[in-house]
């Protein structure tokens, strides 16, 4: 009982301190969940007529989108299928923009140049991700709400679990015919307990990205004891006696040679003349964790073996931890059933702010003591003229 006090005083007032911001995280969360299917559906500029021949090369669908952007560099080619569009990624932090170049694969033309900012799923996740503040701001505070909430979690578990076997025939369930103060303490408590159990996945692989700490102690658990590698340390010869500005369409026509069955493709820019290009073979759609990473020279497209964050089925265990980070965030690790459940139970999370001010709230107006009458106002009451 007094562990149980200690929990619900922590559960009480760490809910009304984030409540407003669990709240955004989660329906902008659950929002975003469906931003390939919608973003299919609202956006035509993501789609061409598949054809029966080849694409244009690498440095034709770069040099168009770079024509549309007034020459800036491209940092990464996306290319999604024969059905969709390649996308010309350009990206800065100072001054910050983030633009897509959608670009017909087979002829090189553009056909629609989005600044993200406009975009309604990129507001939408940046306010998952930044509650639309400062990057550095809104990034802390989102990090901390995150660790507030998944105290929440563990907290409301201990709270919500029965205390006899007469107890649990009533709590794994909602009583929907009870009165809306009862049904409302069954949504926040029965509801609560069942998606607790997947947003506590979401709350820990957030975690991850908010503090370097937590990437740390993720690798540390998974490898034994061993410490996160950083960026792949790799470099392209830039003394080789002879250079070719175009190896970048022999790599990718090599690489999509090696991998024709793959759902999507991406190859990064090199950013200066020593940096290399990084290929990415991803075998579905709506999953990440299991991509190939292949590196190539840039001037003599020799490819180079990573020491870390290559082929997936030569990752330890800890490295398939971190690459599966994101799709066990968006429930994408079971793929569409996972999504689903992840977005019902953001869904859930949601509400749970809601629900818990109102039971909060409930109960103050009820702990709060009436004023007693006094004997010589009902007397004035009764002997007043009528």
């Amino acid at each position: 009982m007094r562990i149980k006090k200690i929990f619900g005083w922590l559960h009480l007032w760490l809910g009304l301190i984030s409540g407003i911001i669990v709240f955004i995280i989660s329906i902008t969360g659950a929002i975003y969940s469906w931003e390939p299917e919608l973003s299919a559906y609202t956006a035509p500029y993501h789609h061409v007529t598949p054809q029966n021949r080849p694409f244009q090369s690498v440095t034709a669908i770069r040099a168009a989108g770079e024509a549309s952007m007034g020459g800036e560099k491209a940092f990464r080619i996306l290319y999604q299928g024969k059905d969709k569009a390649a996308v010309v990624q350009f990206f800065q932090k100072k001054p910050y923009h983030y633009y897509n170049v959608y670009v017909n694969p087979y002829t090189a033309q553009v056909q629609k140049v989005l600044n993200r900012d406009d975009e309604f799923f990129h507001f939408i996740l940046n306010g998952h991700m930044y509650l639309w503040l400062p990057h550095d701001i809104g990034g802390a505070i989102v990090g901390y709400s995150t660790l507030v909430f998944f105290l929440m979690l563990v907290t409301g578990i201990v709270l919500w679990w029965p205390r006899n076997k007469g107890r649990r025939k009533v709590s794994f369930r909602i009583k929907l015919d009870a009165s809306p103060k009862r049904l409302n303490y069954d949504l926040h408590n029965v509801l609560g307990f069942y998606a607790s159990w997947i947003i506590v996945f979401a709350a820990l692989t957030g975690l991850v990205w908010s503090f370097t700490w937590m990437a740390q102690a993720e690798f540390w658990v998974f490898s034994g004891g061993q410490k996160r590698p950083g960026a792949v340390p790799m470099k392209s010869d830039n003394h080789a006696p002879v250079k070719d500005s175009t190896a970048i369409n022999q790599v990718f026509a090599t690489f999509m040679a090696r991998y024709p069955q793959a759902a999507g493709y991406s190859i990064s820019m090199p950013a200066n003349d020593s940096a290399v290009i990084i290929t990415r073979a991803y075998p579905s759609r709506h999953q990440f964790y299991n991509a190939d990473y292949l590196y190539f020279d840039q001037h003599t497209s020799r490819e180079i073996t990573p020491p870390y964050l290559g082929k997936y089925k030569d990752a330890t265990v800890a490295e398939k931890a971190v690459r599966m980070n994101y799709d066990i965030h968006v429930g994408s690790i079971a793929g569409l059933p996972g999504r689903i459940l992840m977005f019902f139970a953001a869904l859930i999370a949601a509400s749970l702010p809601v629900t818990g001010f109102l039971i909060w709230w409930g109960r103050k107006k009820k702990s709060t003591p009436r004023r007693p009458i006094k004997k010589e106002s009902v007397k004035n009451f009764h002997t007043a003229p009528r």
